[in-house]
């Protein structure tokens, strides 16, 4: 099995883009994906490693992200974010795992969007806005290529039902200690 839009050809893997069957670059964070195939894949590399890997909780996300250099990546000449003009998520280095956790991709976590501690809705119209989001969703954190800078922060936090992928949502995996 594979994400939705990859499909394996004579020449290899080709995922679909905005111009068509693309290849698939081996070296580019895998980006469309939806949560149920975040959640897969996290399954899938678990029992091929040996290893409990998973999607990692909003706070989880959010103090790793705080811990790091990912704050690094919010200049707006950073090349993986829209003001940089690449328009497409960047390869992390292996030696780097948590840089570009902010503006390359969304990712997927493992936490269903609710409301934080101590959130009041506004009254009126805007109350119905907030709640009926606050229903099936998951969040994703991070931002990605196609977030403007000025709306990058570690806190920022989107959401989407589990089966979207237009979003640019992507995978980043905790490995649980042993």
């Amino acid at each position: 099995m594979a994400p939705l839009y990859w499909q394996l050809s004579k020449d290899g893997w080709q995922r679909f883009t905005l111009h068509g069957w693309q290849p698939l670059d081996p070296d580019e964070p895998v980006s469309h994906v939806s949560y149920f195939e975040a959640a897969a894949y996290a399954r899938w590399r678990s029992r091929l490693e040996d290893v409990c890997l998973r999607l990692p909780t909003e706070m989880e996300w959010e103090h790793a992200a705080r811990t790091t250099s990912a704050m690094d990546t919010i200049a707006a000449d950073e090349p993986a974010l829209l003001d940089g003009g690449c328009y497409r998520p960047v390869m992390v280095e292996q030696a780097a795992p948590l840089k570009h956790m902010i503006g390359n991709v969304w990712e997927w976590t493992n936490s269903a969007y609710l409301q934080h501690p101590g959130f009041r809705p506004y009254d009126g119209t805007i109350q119905e806005y907030n709640g009926k989001f606050m229903s099936n969703k998951m969040v994703l954190k991070g931002g990605s290529w196609a977030t403007p800078a000025h709306h990058i922060r570690v806190s920022y936090r989107n959401f989407w039902p589990h089966a979207f992928r237009f979003a640019i949502p992507g995978i980043r995996l905790l490995r649980e200690p042993s």
